[in-house]
């Protein structure tokens, strides 16, 4: 995989693990922004795709630190998560790590905590999909 990126092995197929990461999120009153079927979108240009879906979500109280300290990590905000189905039809979710984020935007050691609780939820946020 590359860099700063988080994949985790997932039990549950695509749709049925984006809908229990979105469950826990909105009960956690984080704020759904989007679904991407990607693999909708292939086929409606005549392409295949095996199943791929994107939950885009955030909450300001967790994004805005980050913002304060550098205002381009928007570019990587709100968060995103990725599931995808592989070609041994195995299940993933994939995410960008905040620590590497951190690094990307060259955040200070001032938004360390922001980062840290970030990346820390963010694992929790998977684990409840793929579990």
């Amino acid at each position: 995989m590359s860099e700063g990126l988080v994949t985790i092995e997932c039990r549950y197929p695509v749709r049925e693990a984006l809908d229990r990461l979105e469950t826990a999120l909105r009960a956690r009153g984080v704020t759904i922004f989007a679904r991407i079927d990607h693999a909708a979108g292939a086929a409606s240009v005549g392409m295949d795709l095996r199943p791929t879906e994107l939950l885009i979500f955030g909450n300001p109280k967790a994004g805005t630190p980050l913002m304060q300290a550098n205002q381009a990590i928007g570019l990587d905000l709100p968060l995103k998560i990725l599931a995808w189905e592989d070609e041994a039809a195995k299940v993933w979710l994939s995410y960008n790590d905040p620590h590497w984020l951190a690094r990307r935007y060259g955040l200070d050691r001032a938004a360390e905590p922001a980062v840290e609780a970030l990346a820390v939820v963010l694992s929790n946020f998977a684990k409840t999909a793929v579990e």
